[in-house]
């Protein structure tokens, strides 16, 4: 078994790069250290120039791998969501309980992250706060429209589709499945962000995630029996 994560690649759009930053360690360097510094300082704050120091090279070394630093958070908020997509579809493949499976989707995909041991060069609960702080600022464009059309949103678009799915089939007749399945995802975030920033705003807490109030809230606008 952990083998056959081992081999899990996670796909980004190759338009966001100029070249594969998995292809070499300086690339990966290049992303493990990125999520580090714009965790630390902030995406306003990061540079290239930053993010050289960083890493013991020069500027010039990180724009051969990227465009500028707004592809640079794009294909990181892509991978995230490719990581995410592949944890939703390990955890519920061979569910025939369809209710059961909608209850896990939900809480694979609003769950606290926890670093996962097979991907080394990336901290996926650093990149999970990097996601939570900067995701947003990834869409909130101009170029926006275009890049969807570009296919720069297409994992994050899918995982929204394939919950979408499995909500459709425990219900249905529920005439909104894609703007719950997508408040799920962005609600999450929101949710996260609100228990780190502003906790008088929501009732998460690091007693009550997250997790349980999207699965409280999903199973109360479907009208299903929450089994424990």
């Amino acid at each position: 078994m952990k083998h056959l994560i081992s081999q899990i690649k996670i796909e980004v759009n190759e338009n966001l790069y100029i070249k594969n930053p998995e292809s070499s360690d300086l690339g990966k360097k290049i992303v493990e250290h990125s999520i580090l510094l714009i965790d630390k300082i902030g995406f306003e704050q990061f540079t290239f120039r930053k993010l050289g120091k960083e890493i013991g090279s020069n500027e010039s070394s990180v724009y051969r791998y990227f465009e500028n630093k707004h592809k640079l958070l794009l294909y990181l908020t892509s991978w995230y969501w490719g990581w995410k997509e592949y944890q939703l579809v390990f955890s519920t493949a061979n569910m025939d309980d369809k209710s059961a499976k909608l209850k896990k989707a939900v809480q694979v995909l609003t769950r606290q992250v926890e670093k996962d041991s097979f991907i080394s060069h990336i901290d996926e609960v650093v990149l999970n706060r990097v996601v939570v702080n900067e995701f947003s600022k990834s869409y909130l464009t101009k170029e926006v429209d275009k890049e969807n059309k570009e296919g720069f949103f297409a994992v994050y678009n899918r995982l929204v589709f394939r919950l979408k799915e499995m909500i459709e089939e425990v219900d249905k007749e529920y005439p909104y499945p894609a703007s719950l399945a997508s408040t799920i995802l962005e609600g999450s975030l929101h949710q996260y962000f609100l228990k780190e920033h502003f906790p008088a705003l929501t009732e998460c807490s690091t007693k009550t995630l997250p997790s349980e109030y999207f699965t409280h809230m999903v199973f109360n606008v479907l009208n299903l029996k929450n089994n424990g």
